[in-house]
């Protein structure tokens, strides 16, 4: 049985750790578990994310309170202060399309060496990465993405870790899920097994490796703000 207390868990975050998350502007981030970590006073993170969020929601929390030093994502531009700190030379950004980095997420869960890929030749983008021919053709080698710790949040999941997620929370969370060394998934339901219908199971449980019951959303979606 993977259900454990977040105080178990957080031996796993460390001081200039690499942690994946997983969610899209801040919808699919794991409430609990990014509060423990600024909580602890984590910091000098290696972000690996489709995005930055908001300054006071999800993930964006951590780069509003000067957790990350670099930032592997597809964008920034919800929260200014990543652009602030990019600027100002305290945030280093990798950036990376949005399907392009999805699927380097994906390259690291299964045990990829990278993938092939035509966008960003002849460009600046160039710079830095491999090329590759095949059948006379150029490719750019995009390299995988692995993390130490991968965190993500679901609806539901079993005692075996089988992961049911919500609407759109579903988006990079299943990627995220298989390329962390160590995946934490934060549920807001705990169910027995054979409660799940099999048919809806998006992550199996192989893919995770602790399960923590969440607290619930601590922030303010745009839409309820006043």
């Amino acid at each position: 049985m993977k259900i454990t207390t977040l105080e178990k868990i957080m031996t796993y975050f460390q001081d200039g750790m690499t942690l994946m998350i997983g969610g899209f502007g801040g919808v699919g981030n794991p409430p609990t578990l990014i509060d423990a970590i600024l909580q602890a006073g984590i910091s000098d993170i290696t972000l690996i994310s489709n995005d930055t969020a908001f300054p006071e929601v999800g993930v964006g929390q951590l780069i509003t309170q000067r957790r990350i030093k670099k930032a592997i994502v597809s964008h920034i531009g919800s929260n200014p202060n990543a652009g602030t700190q990019m600027t100002a030379g305290d945030l280093e950004v990798e950036f990376s399309p949005q399907g392009t980095l999805a699927e380097r997420v994906r390259a690291g869960g299964v045990g990829l060496g990278g993938i092939l890929l035509d966008i960003g030749l002849n460009t600046i983008a160039e710079e830095g990465k491999e090329k590759v021919w095949v059948d006379g053709r150029p490719y750019l080698l995009e390299k995988p993405l692995t993390a130490e710790v991968a965190i993500i949040h679901a609806k539901q999941a079993d005692p075996f870790g089988n992961l049911i997620y919500d609407t759109s929370a579903r988006n990079f969370s299943p990627l995220v899920a298989m390329a962390g060394e160590i995946t934490i998934a934060e549920v807001d339901e705990i169910v027995e097994v054979g409660e799940l219908d099999p048919e809806a199971v998006v992550t199996p449980g192989v893919f995770v490796d602790w399960i923590v019951p969440s607290k619930g959303v601590n922030w303010k979606w745009a839409w309820e703000k006043t």
